[in-house]
């Protein structure tokens, strides 16, 4: 079957979801890409997509979910058998069920899914002290992406029609290697810290004599938790501890120290590998 249209849809406020969802369009590259970037308020998000469209939606986990606002701003994303390609982005943990909550959504919403993805990129928490597969997606991540992409081309080019372009169960994908003894380290240490009563940060920090003001922030934040002229304040509501602001601050003037990053950037050391499934 012939796809005549492809749109990618993501969410990405620290861009590791974007850059994955290009690569796999450069991929697939049949037909030109209309990219739909909900990442920020004003953004215009899709409606319905015709039959004869590829849909691949890359979207972050956060703490083993599909980001929640993601799915709020594609309440109307509706689809009409559009096959789909559903990827996800997580920090070297787990994206435990995010993956399978995609697809049951998006095939909730009319879309058939034909393939799914989890992939690595840095952690929302990964900082120069605790790393947290800092650089990630790198060169070798694009390019599985990338390869990724020409699977599901030529998928879609030898199915005779939509009957016979079949859908996928996103639950049976291979999962990452994890070694037993730093996990179990890790949920010790978790339950340890809540036990402790430790206060968590619930937005980032500012120093207020490296803020310069520059509005940077303001215009990064997915949910407008910072206002224009008051940058070295977060509104706790609505803040979703992307850390976009802290990651874009060209003057590092934000930052977010959670206990949790020192966690992860322990026990998580070793690399976790993509994984897809057609």
């Amino acid at each position: 079957m012939t796809i005549k249209e492809i749109h990618l849809i993501t969410f990405s406020p620290t861009h590791t979801s974007r850059q994955i969802g290009e690569a796999i369009a450069r991929g697939v590259e049949s037909v030109p890409v209309k990219i739909w970037d909900i990442t920020l308020p004003d953004a215009t998000a899709p409606d319905t997509m015709p039959t004869n469209a590829l849909v691949i939606i890359t979207l972050p986990v956060y703490g083993g979910h599909i980001a929640p606002i993601a799915v709020e701003r594609l309440k109307d994303l509706k689809g009409n058998g559009t096959p789909a390609a559903v990827a996800v982005v997580y920090g070297n943990r787990a994206y435990e069920k995010a993956l399978t909550e995609l697809d049951a959504w998006i095939s909730g919403a009319g879309f058939k899914v034909v393939a799914g993805g989890t992939f690595i990129g840095e952690h929302s928490y990964s900082s120069e002290q605790h790393p947290i597969a800092a650089g990630r997606p790198n060169e070798e991540d694009l390019a599985y992406a990338e390869e990724f992409g020409r699977k599901i081309r030529t998928k879609i080019e030898v199915a005779a029609d939509i009957d016979h372009l079949y859908s996928v169960n996103t639950a049976r994908i291979l999962r990452p290697r994890q070694p037993f003894l730093p996990l179990l380290k890790f949920l010790r240490r978790v339950i340890k810290l809540r036990k402790s009563g430790t206060p968590l940060p619930r937005t980032p920090l500012v120093d207020e004599q490296l803020c310069t003001h520059c509005g940077l922030c303001v215009r990064n934040c997915p949910t407008e938790a910072i206002v224009k002229g008051d940058e070295c304040n977060t509104l706790v509501e609505r803040c979703i501890r992307c850390c976009a602001c802290v990651k874009g601050c060209p003057a590092k003037a934000r930052t977010y120290d959670t206990p949790f990053a020192v966690l992860l950037a322990d026990n998580f050391k070793r690399q976790k590998e993509n994984r897809i499934i057609l």
